[in-house]
């Protein structure tokens, strides 16, 4: 996998949260359960780990979307590191209609008002590179360190 850690502006002017027809919350501790819940059975163990870091915290750094009070989609950040967005997805019966792109300008948002002027998308890959530039004006980090060579 030719996957690139990837860097975002904050000060761009396309880092602002839209409208949209579904609700978008920052986790409240007493739902982390049902978050990983999801996550795990959407996606991967690999993500519940990594989401926990996220979760567990007085002010959690995680977004839902949430389609009458189910949840849709997610999205953290400073999980893994400090300034990582990530992870995040999407429910596969909602793809397509925005909710990921909403997720990720909620996430990046709030990085800028934490005091971070750059987020750093990790591991993306090739396919999904275009996604995260159309978004959030996100560029490659050619010599990335990858911090996910860490993982076992």
């Amino acid at each position: 996998m030719n996957s690139k850690d990837m860097i975002v502006d904050l000060y761009d002017e396309r880092i602002r949260k839209p409208d949209f027809k579904y609700e978008i919350k920052r986790v409240l501790s007493p739902n982390s359960d049902l978050v990983l819940d999801f996550i795990g059975t959407h996606f991967s163990k690999g993500w519940v780990s990594e989401s926990k870091s996220a979760l567990y915290k007085a002010n959690p750094s995680c977004f839902i979307a949430i389609d009458d009070k189910k949840i849709i989609g997610f999205a953290c950040y400073d999980a893994t590191a400090k300034a990582y967005f990530g992870p995040t997805g999407v429910d596969e019966a909602y793809r397509g209609q925005g909710i990921g792109k909403v997720l990720l300008l909620t996430s990046l948002e709030a990085m800028r008002y934490d005091g971070y002027g750059y987020a750093i998308i990790g591991g993306v890959s090739e396919e999904n590179r275009p996604f995260y530039a159309n978004a959030s004006g996100a560029v490659p980090i050619e010599n990335s360190k990858k911090i996910y060579r860490r993982m076992i």
